[in-house]
């Protein structure tokens, strides 16, 4: 029972871990195509590569500003549930 527990436990504080580290992604994209979503409706202009190239950019940048705040928590969450679980304490 307390297998399962543990389990369950990690299992849940590794999706949040996930979540967490996602979100800085996820949100530039959103807001990024809406609003590229909402100037081609403004302007009429319907070009593919207009939606998908300031988005792109916007997430490179955001990802290289955020991944020393995503590799702290993985390194984090490694040593402190990962590393004990799997060394048998």
């Amino acid at each position: 029972m307390r297998e399962e527990i543990l389990f369950f436990d990690t299992l849940r504080e590794g999706l949040w871990i996930s979540v967490l580290i996602s979100l800085p992604i996820l949100t530039v994209a959103l807001v990024g195509g809406v609003l590229v979503g909402l100037f081609q409706a403004l302007t009429s202009i319907q070009e593919m590569t207009l939606t998908f190239v300031p988005k792109l950019g916007a997430i490179v940048i955001v990802f290289w500003l955020s991944m020393g705040f995503m590799t702290r928590t993985l390194v984090a969450f490694f040593q402190d549930r990962l590393v004990p679980l799997i060394a048998g304490g």
